[in-house]
């Protein structure tokens, strides 16, 4: 009688592209599937392209004005209308994307670079080191960040990059003090103390292992920060600390127009329009990035 042999073939597959996953990768997924994520994605993408693109969108120079045209209605000519200097709203409005752009990243930047440094020193070596930087922090946000602000830039005087400078500094105790939380819970995890037991420098264990795994909240409150940078660079322009005439920057295009508000409202409107759209942009993309970075926001 003929035996029939059977072969299970356990060769194990090897996982493809499709297969093979990662934190990070399931992480852009989850974002992927996030529609107001994805609307936040289009809005930011929708301005940036506007500021890199403002030599050839805008009609006018966004200082050029006529004492003819002022306060003109929106027309095919003027998009937008024209302002109490007969400049043309829409050319303003496009210049000053890259203005409120600028300043909300590159003041996030700079407080993430110097609130990450701190925040990994305080943490990792602790005693008077955590003590005299924690204090700092407490310090700085015992007072209102946009007052805080306005001394930082009454001091310095009142120009674009004092106001970004300033609204970098108000903001680094945020984010020292979210990496100081972070690396209090990674020290002690069993990889960094083989780490130590191997030698490994300080420098290297902070920068190779805790660093990498903290990444995670500083992206999702840095995309946040830019939102209220925004914010606090147009508070400024609109107290006439931040940019000066003629720079186009939304905050302050509210503050020379509010007097004719009545008269001329679309000289008000679409700045406050363009604060709130590129607001709302980074507010959905950082919910987006929260949900997908979060294990606790995970089935």
């Amino acid at each position: 009688m003929a035996q029939t042999v059977t072969q299970t073939n356990n060769v194990p597959v090897k996982p493809t592209q499709e297969t093979a996953s990662s934190p990070w990768r399931d992480a852009w997924k989850t974002l992927r599937r996030n529609k107001m994520a994805l609307v936040g994605f289009a809005i930011i993408l929708f301005f940036i392209l506007v500021a890199v693109l403002a030599p050839w969108i805008a009609p006018y120079a966004y200082d050029e004005g006529s004492l003819t045209d002022r306060n003109l209605a929106p027309s095919a000519e003027h998009w937008f209308g024209t302002d109490y200097n007969g400049r043309d709203v829409f050319s303003r409005i496009v210049y000053g994307a890259q203005i409120s752009l600028w300043v909300g990243f590159f003041s996030v930047v700079g407080s993430i670079i110097a609130g990450t440094f701190l925040g990994l020193i305080a943490g990792y070596y602790g005693r008077w080191t955590d003590t005299l930087i924690s204090r700092v922090f407490d310090i700085m946000l015992a007072f209102p960040s946009i007052l805080l602000a306005i001394a930082i830039v009454a001091i310095l005087g009142p120009s674009l990059q004092n106001a970004l400078m300033a609204i970098a500094i108000i903001n680094i105790p945020t984010y020292g003090r979210l990496v100081r939380a972070k690396v209090l819970s990674l020290k002690e995890e069993e990889f960094i103390m083989a780490a130590r037991a191997i030698g490994m420098k300080d420098s290297r264990i902070l920068l190779h292992h805790i660093l990498p795994n903290s990444l995670a909240p500083i992206i999702v409150t840095g995309t946040l920060g830019i939102a209220s940078a925004i914010i606090e660079a147009a508070a400024l322009g609109f107290l006439g600390l931040g940019a000066q005439p003629p720079e186009p920057e939304w905050g302050k295009m509210l503050a020379d127009s509010r007097q004719y508000i009545q008269k001329a409202p679309w000289t008000v409107i679409f700045p406050g329009l363009s604060i709130m759209l590129t607001v709302l942009g980074f507010n959905l993309v950082g919910d987006g990035l929260r949900d997908a970075l979060d294990p606790r926001m995970k089935n």
